[in-house]
């Protein structure tokens, strides 16, 4: 199918370094056809068989960005309990169209020679792409936008050389790269896993994409639930300049892909941390918490968290939409999918925003290489998951180019606010006539612990020493301990007697004050006199 209009130079260009590119992969790398492609990533048995919902496994979901046809999303609905692959068609306007692919592929021919298709490497329960219903990973997949010739040639150096690990595919996307890491074992999406993927992602998404493979400097890190342009479909090109892909590794495991994470910057240690915190195996948890794994595992609901106000995601909304620039457009609206899902916003309204915002973000293009679309805008919304709900507030602001100072309250200092707090807190304990706010509270709460203990050893100073002592955390003691300290020293300077020296009719006068316990037992000042000439020994008593 050829143009029906005239194309930009921009694009004629592009075009002819796609055939170019896809010239240089012919002679050196396997082309695979797309059924072949997809089958080496979803084996048979990966998704559930047609009509047979007691295989209780997953699907795979696509999406297409073009007219799809009248019906197309309205495939057998696999069981709730079993993983599908999952196609979508999005029109211009954001309406979604999804395809459930199930074992025999079926609906995968839907997907190739659309316009705009997308299919995740993931299996899910039923046809939705959201991450409580991710099932299995089949392949880590990282997209290299800006790769011309030398880019392309680099990419594969440093494979070979073994800069970056090796992908299993390597697919030609019309303007960049799609390198697939298949999976030697599918890794199973619970909660936890997710969250060192996304991790394990965005450590290599920073290796991978560097200044010899890519054009553009700043790598734009994705999910790992991310879609990419099905095999078979068009790029951003036109239908005449297909996806496609040549066979370049073999299937890799999680431990190929950690060796290829530094060691020396704590990336490796940040990333494998987030597997050791789940210390209980996950089939061992089934058997201990059913109540816990039917609720999470099966059904997917999230942990319980605080929902924040939807005044966060409108201020966020009006802040990209007009302070945001070229080279940041698309964490624009990434950003906003993470605070649409921390506010409890809903998808189609998301959708809609983005979809505004898309038209408003491409009228700021100045060449045809900077276009903002409809692409963008999808992969960018893949940020719509619970998984990036503690998404870093510095992060976004990073990402955005927009600053997000930290919030104050009411400009004061947390020394003035924990003050204040304290003081409702000790009042409210007399009005409930206890002798101190913990009065009653049943188990003493860690504070209460290193509070009694700091007080009753004043000279104790370090952490270690009182974390040992109560056989807690240390960074637990951390928390409290400079609050603690200062009431202790407080404290110390009341039960201290305070001199006061003064000179009266040539008479030096120091007064011995009380502390304000002695005091109410009645215990008077006490005053001391000293003759003006002897200067010497008064000085020395107030220097004592």
């Amino acid at each position: 199918m050829q143009d029906c209009m005239e194309v930009s130079p921009y694009i004629q260009k592009q075009r002819a370094l796609y055939l170019e590119k896809n010239a240089w992969l012919d002679a050196n790398y396997e082309r695979i056809e797309p059924h072949a492609f997809y089958r080496e990533i979803f084996p048979v048995g990966s998704f559930e068989r047609k009509g047979h919902f007691e295989d209780e496994k997953g699907n795979g979901v696509g999406i297409s960005v073009h007219e799809a046809p009248e019906g197309a999303d309205g495939t057998e609905n696999g069981s709730e309990r079993r993983g599908n692959g999952i196609g979508m068609n999005v029109k211009e306007k954001g309406e979604v169209h999804r395809f459930v692919i199930n074992d025999e592929h079926e609906k995968l021919d839907e997907l190739i020679g659309q316009e705009f298709a997308i299919l995740s490497p993931v299996s899910y329960f039923g046809k939705s792409r959201a991450g409580k219903y991710a099932r299995y990973l089949y392949a880590i997949t990282f997209d290299l936008d800006g790769v011309d010739m030398p880019q392309l040639r680099d990419t594969f150096h440093q494979m070979n050389r073994g800069f970056i690990p090796a992908a299993t595919f390597v697919v030609n996307s019309g303007t960049g790269l799609h390198l697939y890491y298949v999976l030697e074992s599918p890794v199973a999406m619970y909660p936890q896993n997710q969250k060192f993927l996304k991790e394990l992602k965005y450590v290599l998404t920073r290796r991978i994409w560097n200044r010899f493979t890519s054009k553009i400097e700043e790598p734009q890190v994705q999910g790992v639930l991310q879609g990419f342009r099905v095999v078979g479909s068009g790029t951003k090109l036109g239908l005449d300049y297909p996806v496609v892909a040549y066979r370049y590794g073999k299937p890799v495991s999680i431990e190929y892909l950690l060796q290829y994470v530094s060691d020396t910057n704590g990336d490796l240690q940040r990333v494998t941390g987030i597997l050791e915190k789940g210390t209980l195996p996950i089939e061992e948890a089934k058997k201990k918490y059913p109540d816990w794994y039917e609720r999470r595992v099966v059904r997917g609901e999230r942990r319980g968290r605080w929902t924040v106000k939807r005044d966060l995601y409108d201020w966020w909304l009006r802040k990209i939409e007009t302070e945001i620039h070229v080279g940041h457009r698309f964490y624009g609206i990434m950003t906003l999918a993470i605070y649409a899902v921390k506010c409890s916003i809903d998808e189609d309204e998301l959708r809609r925003d983005a979809d505004r915002l898309m038209r408003i973000f491409d009228d700021m293009s100045y060449e045809d290489s900077n276009r903002f679309t409809v692409e963008d805008v999808v992969k960018a919304l893949e940020m719509y998951n619970e998984n990036f709900v503690t998404f870093p507030r510095a992060d976004i602001a990073k990402y955005s180019g927009i600053p997000i100072p930290p919030n104050k309250r009411n400009w004061k200092k947390q020394s003035q606010h924990l003050e204040v707090a304290r003081a409702i807190r000790d009042v409210k304990a007399k009005q409930q006539g206890k002798d101190n706010w913990w009065q009653g509270n049943g188990r003493p709460s860690k504070e209460q612990l290193i509070r009694e203990y700091m007080f009753a050893n004043p000279d104790v100073r370090k952490k270690t020493e009182i974390a040992t002592a109560l056989q807690i955390d240390r960074h637990t003691v951390g928390k409290f301990y400079d609050v603690i300290r200062s009431e202790i020293d407080q404290k110390k300077r009341l039960e201290e007697p305070q001199r006061k020296l003064v000179v009266e009719n040539g008479i030096y006068k120091i007064r011995l004050v009380p502390s304000e316990e002695l005091s109410e037992r009645g215990f008077n000042p006490i005053e001391m006199t000293v003759d003006v000439n002897e200067e010497e020994n008064a000085m020395h008593l107030q220097s004592e």
